[in-house]
């Protein structure tokens, strides 16, 4: 089974941890032995998260006032370097030497017209006190809004349309590949608008969660999985009525509304996944990454299937 498995942030960097390198790759190797697992049993996809690195990354460059920051998409190409250097050596050492593994540093077309760009809502970087934000915003032209009892920059995060390199990315997975690719959504990128023969880098990010679904779609995959911190897809969160879904049909995530700031845009790329393909996805814990690939843990959504 092909099975492309999108690691939440958590993988790397906790909520409120520091970003220092140490913390991150402690958190993959945490993280490596149950991937490992799945590599071992099943053909491996793995994406991943930045947010974190990139608002590190534009943070350390506005420091040096001899140049200006660098934009989110050469950031971003950053991270995925780094992420995918982190994430292989882990994996390395703990699969069979035999094993080969590869990162794709991965460009993601977007479409100047988006209406995300009228209106930012990605979270990107560190957490700020109101002043800070305010501070920040004021020197940077930063957009914040707030993200829980804290604050946070906002750029926009414009649709995912087209993976530039899904033609080697097929071709290493062919070839028994286990592979990282699409690392923060992968990194945004257009055609100008006069003439489809230049392509630029875009101040934006794009979803982890649609951009992993955009993949798992291109390159065949049966299963889709989302891991995160939490155990599953919740209704009625924060309430006493609160409950995990299990087994549940697209149709009944449908009717239902999810926070668009944390699980909205999984369930979505869940649903869009499964509508496209008829295959399966899955929201779920990472260190249940087994369960949830077998379909005995987390939220597994199904075609044709009313919630269980």
């Amino acid at each position: 089974m092909r099975a492309v498995v999108a690691l939440g942030g958590n993988a790397l960097l906790k909520r409120g941890e520091p970003m220092t390198a140490e913390n991150q790759r402690t958190n993959v190797r945490v993280a490596a032995p149950a991937l490992a697992s799945v590599a071992r049993a099943h053909q491996l996809v793995l994406s991943h998260g930045n947010g974190p690195q990139v608002g590190l990354l534009a943070l350390q460059a506005a420091a040096y006032a001899d140049v200006d920051p660098y934009p989110l998409d050469v950031l971003g190409a950053q991270t995925e370097g780094m992420i995918g250097y982190v994430l292989e050596q882990e994996l390395g050492n703990v699969l069979s030497r035999d094993v080969p593994l590869a990162t794709i540093l991965t460009m993601v077309q977007v479409d100047p017209a988006d209406p995300a760009f009228k209106d930012p809502t990605k979270f990107v970087g560190p957490i700020y006190t109101r002043a800070e934000a305010d501070a920040l915003a004021a020197d940077k032209s930063w957009t914040f809004k707030q993200d829980g009892d804290s604050w946070r920059r906002v750029v926009p995060s414009p649709q995912p349309h087209h993976i530039f390199e899904i033609r080697p990315i097929r071709w290493l997975l062919d070839h028994g590949v286990v592979l990282i690719c699409a690392g923060g959504g992968g990194v945004p990128t257009m055609f100008l608008p006069a003439a489809e023969t230049t392509l630029i880098g875009v101040e934006a990010v794009i979803d982890k969660d649609l951009a992993s679904e955009l993949l798992a779609r291109e390159v065949d995959a049966d299963l889709f999985v989302m891991a995160t911190d939490v155990d599953a897809v919740y209704v009625d969160w924060g309430t006493p009525q609160q409950r995990a879904l299990g087994q549940v049909s697209v149709a009944e995530l449908r009717r239902r509304e999810f926070p668009a700031g944390s699980m909205g845009p999984k369930v979505e790329a869940a649903c869009r996944f499964v509508e496209a393909t008829g295959g399966r996805a899955a929201i779920g814990s990472l260190s249940e990454i087994d369960q949830i690939v077998e379909g005995v843990a987390g939220t597994q959504v199904v075609p044709g299937m009313e919630e269980r």
